[in-house]
């Protein structure tokens, strides 16, 4: 029990003290007993402890209560900019509950997920966030049976998913289909899709969506679609989906009639082929429009500015701590369930009518 109450020179006592509240009540905050706090209380009690520079011991924490209070979150590459604000946004919504979390980059690896999810599980920590979106968990599954609560992050249901799985996702089909429909409005008739291995269920839901307003066009996506650009099955294109779409816009460019709008898998990719249309001379939003996904920080940063499909990063990283949170306090539901977000498209300049058709 010292090890819990003293760290350093700072003890939960000397804490309440200067929060003017007793020792049982900080514990009861330090533990996430606060569900009935006051919130004065507990900005006394937050304040104190920055003040005091006091930092629990974990360790004994779990062993006197048997929790912990980290969480993992396994992602396919913090190389995107995507990765890195959903890793912000749902570490400030642990840190606000008194959890943290861990980061690990799998690259979509089965085997490199397993083993940071055994690493986790060895180290305590019995909840985690898992973003690669593959179609089979059986890769965890042997965790999940020991009681691994787990949220897949970006990835709807699939069949012979493990019953107590939460899956947290913006519909990717709807969002493609924005992407696509909006190019079809302004009035572009070939399109292609720049995308690294269509392996996973949010890549290939919104390939389907991008085909879906094809043919709401009266558009043949078997004549006017190249998609993946990058063939081979396992390349994701996670840590260098930049470079991917640049050589996928000089793929495109050497073709008898290349597309005049682009759709690609997300912002990084879209990025990527923004540049290599430059660098075969043409002038984004004016020779070829192109589109992204995810609305990252540099969409509206970049020059011209990057017509995308926003997703609700902040919602959705709240709700992925809160379902995951819940399950490993038991105080929500055990059985699975799928939230599924809506998408935006945000128009920017990097999209408008074929050149054919812009008045002269």
């Amino acid at each position: 029990m010292g090890g819990e109450l003293r760290t350093g020179e700072v003890t939960i006592q000397q804490v309440a003290t200067e929060a003017g509240v007793s020792p049982s009540t900080v514990s009861n905050l330090l533990n996430g007993r606060n569900h009935r706090m006051l919130p004065e209380t507990r900005q006394r009690i937050e304040r104190a402890i920055d003040k005091l520079g006091y930092r629990p011991n974990r360790a004994a924490r779990q062993l006197r209560t048997g929790r912990n209070t980290t969480i993992g979150l396994v992602v396919p590459s913090v190389g995107n900019p995507f990765w890195g604000a959903l890793a912000r946004h749902l570490e400030s919504a642990a840190l606000a509950e008194g959890y943290h979390v861990l980061l690990c980059n799998s690259e979509r690896d089965p085997r490199r997920e397993r083993d940071y999810v055994d690493e986790l599980w060895a180290d305590g920590v019995h909840g985690v966030v898992l973003c690669s979106s593959l179609p089979s968990l059986e890769h965890v599954m042997p965790l999940v049976e020991r009681g691994l609560q787990l949220v897949a992050f970006d990835r709807t249901s699939q069949a012979g998913d493990p019953a107590s799985l939460v899956s947290i996702s913006v519909d990717n089909a709807i969002g493609s289909q924005l992407a696509a429909q909006h190019l079809t409005d302004l009035g572009h008739r070939r399109l292609a899709f720049v995308s690294g291995a269509l392996a996973s269920v949010n890549r290939k839901e919104r390939y389907r969506g991008f085909t879906a307003a094809l043919e709401q066009a009266g558009i043949d996506p078997a004549t006017s679609v190249r998609a993946p650009v990058k063939g081979d099955a396992d390349d994701f294109g996670d840590v260098e989906a930049s470079e991917l779409g640049r050589a996928a816009a000089a793929e495109l460019l050497a073709l008898e009639e290349p597309p005049t709008g682009i759709v690609a898998i997300n912002d990084m990719c879209a990025l990527g082929v923004c540049r290599g249309l430059r660098d075969g001379g043409l002038e984004v939003g004016k020779d070829v429009s192109v589109v992204g996904f995810d609305d990252i920080v540099l969409a509206d940063l970049y020059a011209p500015t990057l017509t995308t499909v926003r997703q609700p990063m902040k919602e959705m990283a709240a709700a992925a701590f809160t379902q995951l949170r819940a399950r490993l306090d038991d105080s929500g539901p055990t059985q699975g369930q799928s939230l599924l977000f809506r998408p935006e498209l945000i128009v920017r300049e990097s999209t408008a009518p074929p050149a054919e058709r812009t008045p002269s």
